[in-house]
C-alpha cells in the first residue's frame, strides 16, 4: 500500500459529512470546468448518467444522495473507504455492487492531478456509468473474477480495468466519446485523449491486458470501443481464459519511458 496525504472524512450519526467551504468551492471548481469541457466529448451514456444523478454543483453531494439513484436503477451503492485500499477490498465492494468512494477531496494546490482517487474522481468519473446496466454488469462480474484470481492474474485484470473503466473510448455515429472515468475527471487528459497525439486501437481485451500503463502520465495509447454493450457481452465471455493467455504471450514494450526515481 503507497501512502496518501490525505484523510477519507467521517459521517456523523445520521451518515452526514460535513464538508468545509473551501472543500465545497473546489467541487464547484472542478464540476463546473469538466462539464464545459465534456461537452462533444463524453459519450452519452455517461451524461444520461449524470443527469440521473442530478450531481449539485454549489457542494460536494452526500453519499445517500448518490445511493438512491444507484439503487433505483441498477441496484448499486457506494461505499465509504480510506483514500486508499487494498485489490481484496476493492474486488469484494465490486463483488457485492458496492463502489469505494473515498470521502476527502483535493486541496486547491492538486486541482488538476491527484494520485489518489479522490470523491470528485469516484463520484463525478465513474458512478454516472454505474446507471447504466451494461457498464455496471461488467463491473460487477470483473469484480467477482478478481475476488477469485490470484496475485497474478490480479495485474493482468488491473490493466483490463485501467483500459477500459478508468482510460477507455468508445466508438460513436457521433465520433469518438470517452467513457473512462479517469478521463472525464481530468481536463487535461479529456482534451489530449481525442486530440492527435496519443495512439488509438480498437479495443480486445487480450491486447489491453497485455500493454503496460504508467498512473502518473497521459496515456499513450487508448483502446476504443465500438460500443458501450461490448462490455456486458465481454462480462459475459470466459475473461479468465483470456487473463490466461494474456500471461502466455507476455507484455508488449512499454510505450513511455521508465519512472526515474526521485
Amino acid at each position: 500500500m503507497k501512502q496518501t496525504q490525505y484523510v477519507a472524512r467521517e459521517p456523523d450519526a445520521n451518515g452526514f459529512i460535513d464538508y468545509s467551504p473551501s472543500e465545497h468551492a473546489v467541487w464547484k471548481t472542478l464540476i463546473t470546468r469538466q462539464m464545459k469541457l465534456l461537452e462533444g466529448r463524453a459519450c452519452q451514456e455517461y451524461l444520461d448518467g449524470v443527469e440521473q444523478l442530478a450531481l449539485p454543483s454549489e457542494r460536494i453531494p452526500q453519499l445517500g444522495e448518490i445511493n438512491k439513484v444507484l439503487g433505483a436503477t441498477t441496484g448499486w451503492q457506494v461505499a465509504r473507504v480510506p483514500a486508499l485500499i487494498p485489490f481484496q477490498t476493492f474486488f469484494e465492494l465490486l463483488a457485492s455492487k458496492r463502489f469505494p468512494v473515498a470521502t476527502f477531496i483535493r486541496t486547491p494546490e492538486e486541482l488538476d492531478y491527484l494520485q489518489e482517487p479522490d470523491i470528485f474522481h469516484e463520484v463525478f468519473g465513474h458512478c454516472p456509468l454505474l446507471t447504466n446496466p451494461w457498464f455496471a454488469e461488467f463491473t460487477h462480474i470483473y469484480g467477482r473474477l478478481g475476488l477469485k484470481a490470484t496475485k497474478e492474474e490480479r495485474v493482468y485484470l488491473a490493466r483490463l480495468y485501467w483500459m477500459t473503466i478508468e482510460f477507455g473510448l468508445m466508438d460513436t455515429a457521433q465520433g469518438m466519446r470517452i467513457y473512462g472515468g479517469g478521463i472525464l475527471s481530468s481536463p487535461k487528459e479529456t482534451v489530449y485523449s481525442l486530440s492527435d497525439e496519443p495512439e488509438r486501437v480498437a479495443f480486445d481485451p487480450v491486447e489491453a491486458m497485455r500493454t503496460p500503463y504508467r498512473i502518473d502520465i497521459l496515456q499513450p495509447v487508448y483502446f476504443v470501443l465500438p460500443e458501450l454493450k461490448r462490455l456486458f457481452d465481454l462480462a459475459h465471455e470466459d475473461i479468465m481464459a483470456m487473463v490466461h493467455q494474456a500471461m502466455r504471450l507476455g507484455l508488449h514494450a512499454p510505450k513511455f519511458p521508465p519512472k526515474v526515481a526521485a
